[in-house]
């Protein structure tokens, strides 16, 4: 057996397996296999498996629920790890989250305990651990408006940070810039309100969402992130309509468009045509075709308005 196969497959409370395949991991289901993924509900068997990885000489990452990856279509030469408790408890105006966490199940239990302030964040795919990430949001709100602290191991020892330590900004975190630091839970100062009136505010921003993503769609959401209008050269801002314009950003669809993306396609890898921010798997895509169409959308913006459009997906392998 594989040395560093047979250290992980002594941790207890750690599933490993050889040769997994990602597309079952990711949204997109495109991904070729992993040499070695391994996944926990134990922080301290995900302490000892990232020692094993980091010691074994190969490469290695770690993964959430997968929204926002490309993987390779020859995979992932290393190890993949896996946090995927997701606890959650509540006390107060407080919510205690696991980061392997659903984030809609997140959404679903606030909203039921009438806590107010996620449910913007209702139908956003992906994992709690990679809301605070990347920092989610919709409709004017983002996680980092609720989160007190977040607790992550950054190589070394398991930390505590507040909000205001973790650096959020739009789309974006200090764990963002420290890809090595891990992040375990989070805990959401929410505000009591009615929940009928909170679910029906969810209920309304899900259909909208499904409309243009729905579940079953093999789609990372929005692959590219908004311009903040105050960011854009000083031409390029001036020439954009007024309406176009939300909460002071501005949506890589509206350059997109202007570009001719929607309908645009390569092989099974399709931008949607009723939204130029969407690109989708129609079944059997590949991650080299979807990495293709994504240059040349970004080339086409760049050679027009001299903006660079910038991707919320990563990319593996």
């Amino acid at each position: 057996m594989d040395p560093t196969l047979a250290r992980l497959s002594e941790i207890p409370n750690l599933t490993v397996s050889r040769d997994a395949p990602l597309s079952a991991y990711t949204r997109f289901a495109i991904g070729g296999p992993a040499d070695i993924y391994a996944e926990t509900e134990s922080v301290e068997s995900f302490i000892q498996a990232l020692a094993v990885a980091r010691s074994s000489g190969r490469s290695y990452m770690v993964i959430g629920g997968g929204t926002n990856l490309i993987v390779s279509d020859a995979g992932y030469r290393g190890i993949m790890l896996r946090f995927v408790a997701r606890r959650m408890f509540a006390a107060g105006d407080r919510v205690q989250c696991d980061a392997g966490a659903v984030l809609q199940d997140l959404v679903d239990f606030s909203i039921n305990r009438g806590l107010q302030g996620l449910e913007t964040l209702a139908g956003i795919p992906g994992s709690v651990g990679a809301a605070v990430y990347g920092n989610a949001g919709a409709y004017g709100h983002s996680i980092s408006e609720r989160v007190r602290q977040v607790r992550f191991f950054d190589g070394e020892c398991v930390r505590m940070f507040d909000s205001a330590a973790c650096d959020f900004r739009y789309r974006e975190s200090v764990f963002k810039r420290h890809k090595d630091w891990i992040i375990f839970s989070t805990e959401l100062r929410l505000t009591p309100a009615d929940a009928a009136a909170l679910r029906k505010t969810a209920d309304d921003i899900v259909k909208v969402r499904n409309e243009k993503f729905p579940v079953t769609m093999k789609c990372a959401g929005s692959i590219f992130k908004n311009f903040l209008l105050a960011e854009l050269p000083q031409a390029v801002a001036a020439a954009i309509p007024e309406k176009v314009v939300r909460e002071g950003k501005v949506p890589a669809a509206y350059f997109l468009e202007q570009v001719g993306a929607k309908g645009m396609s390569r092989g099974e890898i399709h931008v949607a045509a009723y939204h130029a921010n969407l690109i989708y798997n129609a079944g059997g895509g590949t991650a080299a075709d979807l990495r293709i169409l994504i240059e040349e959308l970004k080339l086409r913006v760049r050679r027009q308005f001299a903006v660079e459009l910038e991707e919320e997906v990563q990319y593996v392998g």
